[in-house]
């Protein structure tokens, strides 16, 4: 009698199935966290971006139409646009690279994007 040490060809393949179902249920669920992270850092990039413009306002007593005036820099991956801007108002867009949201903030008389349900609160579509 030989005692054969290790795995059989059947064990094996139950383990590669198993891990086949786990990363079936794993794998969604992480795209949709990395959809709430890109979400977020827009976010987060448009909050900073009204603390920055009401910055401009109490030195210039007008709003900024660029981020270039702000010395405003997005995170990475993002891009944010400010649509319209003058003295009562201003309203602006952020994208990120690997999410096909849009998120959009306006306060004052500033255009509202389509995605802005409320002044100052930065919405996503």
């Amino acid at each position: 009698m030989s005692s054969a040490k290790g795995f059989t060809l059947i064990e094996l393949l139950i383990v590669v199935v198993i891990i086949g179902i786990l990363a079936t249920i794993a794998i969604p669920k992480y795209q949709g966290v990395k959809e709430k992270a890109y979400i977020a850092s827009m976010q987060a990039d448009l909050r900073t971006l009204a603390t920055v413009e009401e910055a401009y306002f109490s030195d210039w007593v007008t709003y900024s139409s660029t981020t270039t005036n702000l010395n405003f820099l997005a995170s990475a991956g993002n891009t944010v646009t400010i649509t319209s801007a003058n003295a009562t108002g201003w309203s602006a867009t952020a994208t990120n690279t690997l999410s096909s949201k849009v998120c959009g903030i306006y306060v004052g008389s500033g255009t509202p994007p389509p995605q802005a349900q409320f002044e100052g609160s930065p919405a996503c579509r």
